[in-house]
């Protein structure tokens, strides 16, 4: 391998002093700056929202050493010539801290900007933040007789990290909305702003008071301006991968897929990771991150599991992150879970269709879920048996699996989940299982009748699934007479009918019948 994996390397300068390799992002960052470098203009203050480990902090710190003018980091790369190294600028680079509380943040940040302020030759005293941020951004502008550029961080962190505590995560919020509004108070004093972050909260919200800021997220100019495209890949990594005899298909299947309305694209940390553990699949991104508040959004009974492969949201959804009200496909969406499918626009109204990004996230989430909808003690083979069942057309091993599927779910956890009594529940649960086996699964699948609750597409077999919780009359009824499998005739496929009838109370299969459609 020629160049080493920066595997967590978030310092351009440390990357390329150090001989890592380095993914040339800067013909993507040249656009975002060029408008307003010349002297007698200013930006805009930009943000960006992108998921976790997908090289922001990368970005703001490539972005810091070109205004500090460090010409001899750029030597080689695509902005080396078109850049003018003669304009220097004093840069205030903030990496939010993770804090406990309100005092806790203040506490952090109070010695983080001083210590920014040491390392710039500007004195600072005193305990409050913004106070200190104030005279940290005049400080510097009057030393250097110039504007000042502010590159912000994981803005949300402090947030998020009370996010399971409502109270605490809103004291955090209202604090700094008046730090992020010292930022249009200082307009005079500033050249250039970036904050990068995981959500995207709504204007009213944490940025009521910097209501100028631009918001570059969505913005089809700057889709790739962080994460790694097919292109990038191959140029970058493609030799390496070869040499371990891996296709670059199957790679793009397992870690290819996020969009934000430019190229199809690769999370940083999966590949490097990828390439650098000798070429072996593994959830490698997933693995760094627990998405606790799916596991109490299931336990309110408010997330029904095989929505995530039919979502459609309105683009006032895209940034409505806020603490008194948590959507599941917002977060989802933000957090990385979910991506970009297509944007739907018809007569001034956008809409924009989501979906899980790539095979990584299909299984390692829906295992995931489907571990904690059956409290840990999911048994693997319980997977393979299932699995080999669909694929061979098993009709009696289909039915003996499933039935032992729901017998998994302990009696406590269905007692103490409010959704263990509808038929969403198991919908759910079957859903995450199919999912984490690596079949195409479909959850609402629409047809001109109706929506089945489930279809599974194992190979060369289409199985149509209801499931009805404490009903009357066989589930299979209503897919016979919605025939909701003749969207899939004429496609060369076995397709079966699988009609679940579930008693809530005994957590148990009480009548489950298959029919192959001839």
């Amino acid at each position: 391998m020629d160049k080493l994996m920066p595997i967590g390397i978030q310092d351009f300068k440390s990357l390329r002093q150090s001989g890592y390799l380095y993914v040339d992002k800067t013909r993507w960052i040249y656009p975002l700056l060029a408008e307003g470098y010349r002297e007698e203009m200013k930006f805009p203050p930009y943000f960006l929202s992108r998921p976790r480990r997908f090289g922001k902090s990368l970005l703001l710190s490539t972005i810091r050493y070109l205004f500090e003018g460090e010409k001899e980091l750029f030597e080689g790369l695509w902005i080396c010539d078109k850049w003018d190294w003669d304009k220097r600028y004093p840069v205030i680079m903030i990496n939010m801290p993770n804090c406990g509380d309100k005092i806790g943040l203040i506490e952090r940040m109070s010695n983080r900007l001083r210590n920014i302020g040491e390392e710039k030759g500007v004195r600072l005293e005193g305990e409050d933040p913004i106070v200190l941020f104030e005279n940290l951004i005049r400080g510097l502008s009057e030393k250097y007789s110039c504007r000042v550029v502010v590159l912000i961080d994981e803005y949300d962190r402090p947030i998020l990290d009370n996010i399971e505590e409502p109270e605490k995560a809103k004291e955090v919020r209202e604090y700094l909305k008046g730090f992020y509004s010292l930022l249009k108070d200082l307009d005079e004093y500033l050249k250039f702003i970036l904050l990068t972050g995981v959500t995207r909260f709504s204007k009213a919200g944490i940025f009521s008071g910097l209501n100028n800021l631009k918001d570059i997220s969505l913005d089809p100019r700057y889709g790739n301006i962080v994460g790694i495209t097919q292109e990038e890949l191959e140029r970058y990594l493609g030799e390496e991968i070869k040499r371990h005899n891996v296709d670059l298909e199957k790679v793009k299947e397992w870690y290819n897929g996020y969009s934000f309305l430019g190229d199809r694209l690769y999370n940083p940390f999966d590949v490097l990771w990828f390439v650098d553990s000798g070429c072996v699949f593994k959830d490698y991104w997933f693995s760094t991150g627990t998405p606790n508040f799916l596991i109490k959004l299931i336990e309110s009974g408010n997330f029904y599991i095989p929505e995530l492969s039919n979502l459609v949201v309105g683009e006032e959804m895209m940034d409505r992150f806020d603490v008194e009200n948590i959507r599941p496909e917002v977060i989802l969406y933000q957090a990385g879970y979910l991506t970009i499918d297509e944007m739907i626009a018809e007569e001034g109204f956008i809409e924009y269709k989501l979906r899980i990004p790539n095979r990584e996230v299909r299984q390692a989430l829906n295992k995931f879920l489907l571990e904690k909808m059956t409290d840990d003690r999911l048994d693997v083979g319980l997977s393979k048996g299932l699995s080999r069942a669909l694929r061979e057309g098993d009709i009696e091993g289909i039915k003996d699996w499933v039935k032992r599927l729901f017998e998994s779910i302990p009696y406590h956890y269905h007692i103490n989940n409010p959704m263990g009594q509808y038929e969403g529940y198991y919908a759910s649960v079957l859903f995450s299982f199919f999912m984490s086996a690596g079949y195409e699964v479909r959850g609402e699948d629409v047809s001109r009748r109706g929506r089945a609750d489930i279809v599974v597409l194992a190979k060369d077999k289409v199985y149509v699934v209801e499931i009805k919780t404490d009903a009357n009359e066989p589930a299979i009824k209503q897919i016979e007479e919605r025939k909701y499998w003749e969207k899939y005739e004429g496609a060369g496929r076995e397709i079966y009918l699988v009609g679940i009838n579930v008693d809530s109370e005994a957590r148990a299969v009480k009548e489950m019948e298959i029919r192959r459609i001839e």
